[in-house]
């Protein structure tokens, strides 16, 4: 688990790290990604990344993966 909080938030731009962010709830973690994708999420290039940290588990990803 990171330190800083356990779910990680990331924003790339064509690879490379633009923004992060860690929250220790998902609530509000959830919350945050949302936000992000609805503030960012059209921007060429874009990937957001939320991470449980402790368990190394991506669990949500902007644009969605199919």
């Amino acid at each position: 688990m990171d330190d800083a909080g356990r779910y990680r938030l990331t924003l790339a731009l064509d690879g490379q790290l633009s923004m992060s962010g860690w929250w220790d709830k998902r609530a509000v973690a959830d919350r945050q990604f949302s936000s992000w994708v609805g503030e960012r999420g059209s921007m060429p290039g874009v990937r957001i990344e939320l991470v449980d940290t402790a368990d190394d588990l991506v669990l949500e990803t902007w644009p969605k993966e199919t």
